[in-house]
């Protein structure tokens, strides 16, 4: 699939399992936030012509000072409300979605999946298998099935649509830590790449620790 390729980075969460002051974007490893990470990330894979940050209304700002190849908009009070800001503000054929939390991704992964869409993929996410025993419990913590692990991929970001199909998915106003999830509830098949370890997600204390010792 053809067309000009736009990285939406939604970053106006809180963070508040991080434990940090700041909104998390905003925390520093190794001397540089995450959400410049997670920019320059997208720059250096070559295969994005723009990038769109959506954080807080109050700290876009200073997010233009920090990343100033990137354009910012206001987002909103919940994941998707960011991707929605994001996305009516570009005309790009192709979008990917990252999280500026996973600031460690490296650029190659940026690369396989806007190749997955060239090659005429629709929804296209990385995704890793799944090395612990896995168990489904019910509302009272009692084990009600173990299921085989083996078919089951960790979902990461980029993600990448078609971006009518994305705008699609999107069309309800729903929310979802996933947008990949919206687009399957439409109908749309997704293809899993390869993730890699380095895009884990910095949640809690102890994956910014992890992630200012791997930086």
């Amino acid at each position: 699939m053809a067309g000009r390729v736009a990285a939406l980075i939604p970053a106006a969460g809180t963070g508040a399992r991080l434990g940090e002051p700041k909104p998390k974007a905003f925390v520093e490893v190794g001397g540089t936030t995450l959400l410049e990470r997670s920019v320059a990330a997208a720059h250096e894979s070559g295969v994005v012509d723009e990038i769109i940050v959506a954080v807080p209304a109050d700290l876009v700002a200073s997010a233009r000072d920090l990343v100033p190849s990137a354009r910012v908009v206001a987002g909103g009070a919940e994941r998707s409300d960011s991707v929605r800001a994001a996305l009516a503000v570009t005309d790009a054929q192709l979008v990917l979605v990252h999280d500026a939390a996973r600031a460690l991704t490296p650029p190659s992964l940026f690369v396989d999946v806007v190749a997955a869409l060239r090659d005429g993929a629709l929804a296209v996410v990385p995704g890793l298998p799944v090395a612990d025993t896995l168990k489904q419990v019910d509302a009272a913590g009692w084990v009600v099935a173990t299921p085989d692990r083996n078919p089951l991929r960790a979902v990461q970001t980029p993600q990448g649509f078609a971006a009518d199909v994305l705008r699609g998915a999107h069309a309800e106003s729903g929310d979802a830590t996933d947008d990949a999830g919206l687009v399957e509830a439409a109908g749309v098949s997704v293809q899993v790449v390869t993730g890699d370890a380095m895009a884990f997600k910095v949640t809690t204390a102890f994956d910014l620790t992890l992630a200012r010792m791997l930086a």
